[in-house]
């Protein structure tokens, strides 16, 4: 049995843990590797060595470090397809789908590359007479990202990459389900010419999770996952004095119009719906109908889910591959069957799919459930697998009014060709992220991504802007270089500017 390590100062190990847990192979169910499960010891030697690293790194030129990262860049690049496939192995994600998710992650590396221009102070030449004053921003020390299953690149790229371009060293604890391809990430960090120690990864559950957010050397924190867990990490973590970003879960709408295009807005909601298996944190989970669209609508998704093709990831013909987990496949099951019984109309049903060669697999297929009521738990519950529920309102406003009502803020999107009604939502609607006719609103890497209400704790986003202040902070010198002939006097009043 293959076992997955931890990856401390520049090498693998198997720390001092007896404990492990199992990777699975989600389209043929049968386990593939085993994870070590590291100790509160393997947290305080992870950080001893990133803070040791942390002496040297946090020193080095702005030029050293952009070096690094367009090193590691070209190899990740390079290597996009094997980092591809290790992703689909453990997950169960199509290959191209986990393409897309390197891609996606690389552009948070070539904007950490402009690391030079980010970090740029602030001059006020001759504040006061013979005074100037000046800022600029240091690197905070070891900082830990902890990282859900679903991008096990993407997510984690969203944070070191700018934290390590700051100055920092950084500690990744990625999800103990799909933890491989986090080592393959450290080989390349390191053939990048990135000195040992200053990236590392512990394998674990909660224990080192609870190491992390209480160590005393750890000094920001950032995550990824469920709304319950964030709140966890926010409150554990702030309560010790530390910096923490904590994004949370997500229940994602999607308003569609009567003047929309339609053929364009049912493809883009079977895509963001259905693709990766619905286990991204923006999947559109509600499609919120307005008027005489809903019949229309239901109809045109209804088909064009019966047309995805569900197979393993590994396949080049699938569309969508399995769910990460049996477990996962069975909540996702109970969640459709939950729904028809409180009273939906279960339009398309993707229960005991099976697929040939891969009986044992973690499949469920495209499903998709019409008149949702909000009181329904297929509507109120993070489903997090690919179930749509069909919501019908007679107005825009109503449908606003519903979005708001949600405690989630993460993502949204209006499919119309009204542009009144376009900037009307995009101004009253209470949510981080918005789509006009793009159903998916991820931000580039120069914006910062996150989301309103329970699915962001604490008041910084990920990456972009928001990243780079969160991995630094801030100081203001105010110089004087009096000429020794003529020594100026010093007073006891407050200093004033004159």
């Amino acid at each position: 049995m293959r076992t997955v390590e931890h990856w401390i100062g520049g090498k693998a190990t198997a720390g001092t843990s007896t404990r492990t847990a199992p990777v699975w192979d989600p389209a043929t169910g049968v386990q593939q590797a085993q994870v070590v499960l590291g100790s509160t010891a393997d947290v305080d030697e992870a950080v001893r060595v990133a803070a040791a690293a942390f002496e040297e790194w946090s020193q080095a030129s702005l030029s050293r470090r952009a070096k690094v990262l367009f090193s590691f860049r070209e190899l990740a690049t390079a290597r996009i397809g094997e980092l591809a496939t290790l992703i689909s192995s453990e997950h169960g994600k199509v290959v191209s789908d986990a393409r897309g998710e390197v891609e996606r992650g690389l552009e948070v590396v070539e904007f950490a590359c402009g690391i030079p221009h980010l970090l740029k102070g602030s001059y006020s030449d001759q504040a006061s007479s013979g005074v100037d004053v000046f800022s600029f921003r240091e690197p905070l020390g070891v900082v830990t990202g902890i990282t859900p299953f679903n991008f096990p690149v993407m997510v984690p790229m969203w944070m070191y990459p700018v934290a390590i371009a700051c100055g920092n060293t950084f500690v990744l604890k990625p999800s103990e389900r799909d933890p491989s391809v986090s080592l393959l990430v450290a080989e390349m960090w390191q053939e990048a010419g990135l000195p040992d120690g200053v990236f590392n990864v512990l394998q674990g559950d909660r224990e080192v999770v609870d190491g992390l957010l209480e160590h005393p050397d750890v000094a920001a924190v950032s995550f990824v996952g469920s709304t319950p867990i964030a709140r966890y990490i926010h409150e554990r973590g702030t309560a010790t004095g530390k910096r923490v970003q904590a994004l949370g879960g997500a229940n994602n709408h999607a308003v569609v119009l009567p003047d929309a295009d339609l053929d364009h807005a049912s493809t883009h909601l079977v895509a963001a719906a259905y693709g990766s298996a619905g286990e991204r944190c923006m999947a559109i989970s509600a499609a919120v109908t307005i008027g005489d669209a809903g019949d229309r609508l239901v109809e045109a998704v209804a088909e064009k889910a019966a047309a995805v093709k569900v197979g393993p990831g590994s396949d080049a013909a699938s569309d969508m591959g399995p769910v990460v987990t049996r477990e996962a496949l069975q909540r996702i099951a109970g969640y459709v069957g939950s729904g028809e019984q409180q009273g939906a109309r279960l339009a398309v049903d993707g229960r005991g799919l099976v697929v040939p060669g891969h009986e044992d697999g973690f499949f469920i297929g495209p499903s998709l459930l019409d008149h949702v009521t909000t009181s329904m738990d297929v509507y109120r519950d993070e489903v997090f697998g690919p179930v749509l529920a069909v919501l019908r309102t007679d107005t825009v406003d109503e449908a606003i009014a519903l979005i708001n009502s949600n405690p989630y803020g993460n993502g949204t999107a209006i499919f119309t060709s009204s542009g009144a009604a376009a900037r009307q939502f995009q101004r009253v609607v209470r949510v981080g992220m918005i789509g006009i006719n793009v159903p998916i609103p991820v931000p580039m890497a120069y914006y910062s991504f996150g989301g309103w209400k329970d699915s962001l704790f604490g008041q910084s986003r990920i990456h972009g802007p928001d990243g780079v202040d969160f991995y630094t902070r801030s100081k203001v010198v105010t110089s004087r270089w009096p000429e020794v002939a003529a020594p100026a006097g010093a007073s006891y009043h407050f200093p004033t500017s004159d």
